[in-house]
């Protein structure tokens, strides 16, 4: 898509909410010039707040190649949030449906037209205790595979400082910094001619998501944790903690229930 074509919708909608982040935050922004100047490309981007979509979207506004964002069907469905949602070209993703893989026909499509689009990979907010990114999903590796676009990932942080993940209460004084690093394009080349499988998807996953949390860990001025936090795997040990209590627990019932029966025998 050329720099020049970003429709009434997308300029709309930054005459909306361009002023109030500007007021709000102020920008540390960096590798804009990673960003294609022409074709269809993906970024790939890390999530820790609620507002980080509105701060990226200002990002990369500014850089002419405006997003196509996958989002929640629910919102395209009525109203001036549903009319916006369209006219921006955002995909619905349907969860759960047998219109679910819609979203990613819609995503190569869009690439193959020229266009950008911008995928979170973690798929929610990261659940990591720290906030790095955590495991992705195949998603992006999918579509990066099929359509061999440039892949860019990209770091942001700050959002959290103005609101924390799953918070209601937002605190923008004082003024907040976002930060972003769009970095150099992803190299993909080793894996374009090989079957895709399942276990190829979580390499090339692995591979994007490796990219983005370099990136943020640049932003931070940290080191990033060697083990990725994986969700499921956090899942399947708190279920194993909480049976293992349970037994403990029922091990201490069983065991007072002998002793009281023990004194009363003795009685």
């Amino acid at each position: 898509m050329s720099r020049r074509r970003i429709g009434f919708w997308y300029r709309f909608a930054a005459v909306l909410c361009k002023p109030p982040l500007v007021v709000l935050f102020k920008r540390d922004w960096r590798g804009m010039e990673n960003i294609p100047a022409d074709g269809g490309f993906i970024t790939a981007v890390n999530h820790n707040s609620h507002l980080d979509p509105f701060l990226y979207a200002h990002f990369q506004y500014n850089t002419g190649r405006v997003p196509r964002f996958l989002a929640k069907h629910g919102l395209f469905r009525k109203g001036f949030v549903g009319a916006a949602m369209r006219g921006t070209g955002q995909i619905p993703v349907y969860r759960e449906s047998t219109n679910a893989l819609s979203a990613f026909r819609a995503a190569i499509d869009a690439v193959e037209r020229g266009e950008c689009v911008a995928f979170y990979p973690e798929g929610t907010l990261t659940r990591d205790p720290q906030l790095w990114p955590m495991t992705g999903k195949t998603g992006v590796a999918r579509v990066a595979l099929q359509t061999k676009c440039p892949v860019i990932p990209v770091g942001q942080w700050g959002a959290t400082e103005a609101l924390a993940p799953y918070s209601k209460k937002p605190d923008f004084f004082p003024r907040k910094t976002h930060h972003v690093l769009a970095g150099s394009q992803v190299d993909l080349s080793a894996y374009y001619d090989r079957e895709i499988t399942p276990d190829l998807l979580k390499e090339v996953t692995e591979v994007i998501m490796t990219a983005i949390t370099s990136e943020v860990a640049e932003l931070r001025g940290e080191k990033a944790p060697q083990k990725r936090y994986d969700p499921r795997e956090a899942r399947i040990e708190q279920r194993r903690k909480a049976q293992a209590g349970s037994g403990k627990s029922q091990a201490e019932s069983g065991s007072s229930a002998t002793s009281g029966t023990t004194e009363e025998s003795s009685k």
